[in-house]
């Protein structure tokens, strides 16, 4: 009988899963399993048995596509330009806000009002 070398025999699996229809699917964990059907039974034995959810995703890895490193590179200096969209320029606005809230309702002219008095 032949040995099978270990790491063709097992893949490696991403498990995904959701909580309820409104909510998001995250990524839970990696497993290494021999084929499909056993990272299915291996997910739902290692997760669904400790939390409520109402779907599992159990993908091989090597069926997810990342980005190369050049992807990345060049994909990332498309997007520095992207600045306008970030609040960081919009921290002086609060500031001014408050001086003009202040401006408005100082203590002079709020002690300055006198009551109306009903004729």
């Amino acid at each position: 009988m032949e040995m099978q070398d270990e790491s063709k025999f097992y893949k490696e699996y991403e498990v995904f899963s959701k909580k309820s229809a409104k909510a998001p699917i995250q990524h839970q964990f990696s497993l290494l399993a021999p084929n499909d059907d056993m990272a299915m039974l291996m997910a739902q034995e290692n997760f669904m048995r400790r939390e409520a959810v109402l779907d599992v995703w159990v993908v091989q890895r090597d069926h997810i596509r990342s980005m190369t490193s050049e992807e990345r590179t060049t994909w990332t200096k498309r997007l520095d330009n992207k600045q306008y969209r970030t609040t960081k320029g919009y921290g002086y606005l609060r500031k001014k806000w408050r001086e003009k809230e202040q401006g408005m309702l100082d203590e002079k002219e709020i002690m300055s009002w006198k009551e109306v008095k009903k004729s």
